[in-house]
C-alpha cells in the first residue's frame, strides 16, 4: 500500500480529538474555499489549482506540520488524492493515513458528490464561506 492504511472519517477525527493525529487537508486552496473546509485541519493542497500541478511545498509543509509521534490524518474531496499525498508523507517518515470517502464522498448514479458518505454527510465539523 505504501502508507499506514485507511480510516473512517470518524475514527480520523476521534484521533485529532484526542491530540493522536493532525487532519491534513489536501484539497486546492479553491475546493476549500467553493465547497467547505474543517476548522483547525492544515490546509496543505497536494495539488494546486488551476492545471492541479503538484505543490512544490507539500513536503516541507507536511513535515513541519506533524509533531513527533503524531499520525498524519489526509483528507481531499473522495479518498483519492489523499492516497498519493499519504505514501509521499510515509516516505518523508511520518505515520500517515488516508481518510476513506474524502469530504464529499462518493459520486451518485447522476454523478453528483455530497450525498453519499464523506466528512460532512458523517456529521463531522465543517463550515463553509
Amino acid at each position: 500500500m505504501g502508507y499506514a492504511g485507511d480510516v473512517s472519517p470518524q475514527l480520523a477525527w476521534q484521533w485529532v480529538q484526542a491530540g493522536q493525529a493532525v487532519l491534513v487537508d489536501v484539497r486546492s486552496d479553491a475546493e476549500r474555499e467553493w465547497v467547505g473546509f474543517v476548522p483547525g485541519a492544515v490546509p496543505l493542497a497536494w495539488k494546486q489549482w488551476p492545471g492541479m500541478s503538484p505543490n512544490p511545498g507539500f513536503d516541507a509543509g507536511i513535515v513541519a506540520a506533524v509533531s513527533a509521534g503524531q499520525k498524519a490524518v489526509l483528507l481531499c474531496r473522495s479518498g483519492v488524492r489523499s492516497i498519493a499525498a499519504a505514501r509521499r508523507a510515509t516516505e518523508l517518515g511520518l505515520q500517515a493515513y488516508n481518510i476513506l470517502e474524502g469530504f464529499e464522498g462518493d459520486a451518485d448514479a447522476q454523478g453528483h458528490r455530497g450525498l453519499s458518505g464523506g466528512w460532512r454527510q458523517r456529521g463531522l465539523p465543517w463550515r463553509q464561506n
